[in-house]
């Protein structure tokens, strides 16, 4: 039988007494932060055709884009349905589309830890999660400052 005495109780009290100053100086709970944007174009496929002119990069581009921000479940299916109407649009190749958009469904999961699974952008390990006002606010200031330099595209 477990016996709690005076002295187990002003132990414990005494440690956590002494971790309260820490956890108010640096913060018990970390804010997740947003990684600066980044793609590489079309993550593990190419990003146009090496036997004709058909160019699907750009597409990807705002895949990655999704992608990098996260969200909900829902999101990402819709992310995944744009890339493959985008596709098939530049390239109508219905076969090419529905290829990229089964590959992204498998390969994008936010539970693989890859630099190109949903999420990518938190460094907090989340999987399928709305954003908050605050989230959208840092995506958004992210985006602004990432097209305002004139960053290389992955596309070029």
């Amino acid at each position: 039988m477990l016996q709690i005495t005076f002295y187990h109780v002003h132990t414990l009290l005494k440690r956590i007494l002494w971790l309260l100053p820490i956890c108010l100086f640096t913060g018990c709970e970390e804010e997740p932060l947003l990684k600066d944007f980044t793609s590489d174009g079309c993550s593990l496929f190419p990003d146009r055709s090496l036997i004709d002119s058909k160019d699907w990069c750009e597409c990807c581009v705002q895949h990655d884009i999704a992608y990098w921000q996260g969200g909900t479940e829902a999101q990402r299916l819709e992310a995944d349905e744009q890339l493959r109407a985008c596709v098939l649009a530049k390239t109508d190749d219905p076969i090419l589309a529905d290829a990229m958009f089964n590959g992204v469904r498998m390969g994008g999961s936010p539970w693989f830890y890859n630099w190109y699974r949903w999420g990518y952008g938190w460094t907090d390990g989340r999987k399928y999660q709305a954003l908050t006002l605050e989230e959208q606010r840092m995506v958004s200031d992210k985006l602004v400052e990432y097209f305002k330099q004139s960053p290389p595209s992955p596309c070029d």
